[in-house]
């Protein structure tokens, strides 16, 4: 038996305005909208965006989802062609109401990259790898 990730599941207190942040920020096309539902195609793994209050109710009832999130939970690692992109794409999702929490770099690891939170303070990276 072999399991594959389909998809990331965003849980979301204001699902539109995550949602549109990635739409605009990423220009990530939208496959389905709904009040409490994103999904987003076209990159190999789905990822959406679900109401945080209605996953209590899929899954029954569970406590978790009714607390406040705070706390680093996930990080969705965008890559870049270039680093040239990476600082192109970083200034546009700033603009777009991104917070920066770290610019583009040179990192030690060997990839320039800058770190990002979005609307609902996730942190992300935007990496390009650099010979």
């Amino acid at each position: 038996m072999t399991i594959h990730l389909e998809g990331i599941t965003v849980l979301a207190d204001d699902v539109t305005a995550l949602a549109d942040f990635y739409e605009l920020a990423l220009g990530w096309e939208v496959e389905v909208r709904e009040e409490a539902y994103v999904a987003f195609g076209g990159h190999g793994v789905r990822v959406a965006i679900f109401s945080r209050q209605l996953m209590s109710g899929n899954t029954d009832g569970h406590p978790a989802y009714a607390v406040q999130f705070t706390g680093q939970a996930f990080e969705l690692n965008l890559q870049c062609d270039s680093a040239d992109e990476v600082e192109r794409c970083y200034d546009r999702l700033i603009a777009a109401g991104a917070t920066p929490t770290g610019r583009p770099a040179l990192r030690e690891w060997g990839q320039f990259a800058g770190f990002f939170a979005d609307p609902e303070g996730n942190i992300h990276s935007l990496f390009a790898n650099v010979p």
